[in-house]
């Protein structure tokens, strides 16, 4: 092959591949992990909303807990006492607790679904905060994608840590302290 030749395809070949090497380099894509549960588990702002549910409903559950021990003391009185009783104080006796039974499982259905209701009320402003801080540091590191559930993840994909201490630094109502400010990812 002649050496001018050779030199020319050479010199297209070292071309090409310095433009495929910057090329290559533009599509790397980075994936990101975040695990939710340990958020929810974790971060200041989950704990604080556990917090504010303990606090409104710690009252409620202790007046239930208190009329389901005096329903069960009543229902064992009644056991002790109901063969000394006459046929129409041990049916009257037996209305009472059922109605008392009644009531206390209504109160305890309305205290769950409220609980329910305001929990999922808690969360879902949680949730709304730590997506937004995912996506902060998602764009500040320069992510493609960020999973919330996968079977397998490498450890030096999650960035659980990242998103924990940038809610932390957050406060309570979301937006970010004067010493740490959003933007900062640890680093």
């Amino acid at each position: 092959m002649n050496p001018l030749l050779r030199a020319a395809a050479a010199l297209l070949v070292s071309a090409f591949a310095l433009f495929a090497v910057p090329a290559q380099a533009q599509d790397t894509f980075r994936v990101g992990f975040v695990n939710p549960d340990r958020v929810l588990r974790e971060a200041q702002p989950a704990k604080a909303a556990q917090a504010k549910l303990e606090a409104e409903f710690t009252k409620r559950d202790k007046d239930l807990q208190a009329q389901g021990a005096e329903l069960k003391a009543a229902s064992e009185r009644f056991e002790r006492e109901a063969p000394t009783l006459s046929d129409t104080q041990r049916a009257q006796r037996q209305r009472q607790l059922i109605e008392q039974d009644r009531e206390f499982q209504r109160k305890r259905r309305e205290f769950q679904e409220d609980l329910n209701a305001r929990k999922n009320e808690e969360l879902q402003a949680v949730y709304e905060r730590a997506n937004r801080v995912v996506k902060q540091v998602a764009e500040a590191e320069k992510y493609d994608a960020i999973l919330q559930e996968a079977i397998y993840i490498n450890p030096k994909h999650d960035i659980t840590d990242k998103v924990i201490k940038a809610l932390n630094a957050s406060g309570p109502t979301g937006a970010p302290t004067p010493s740490a400010p959003a933007g900062n990812n640890g680093k």
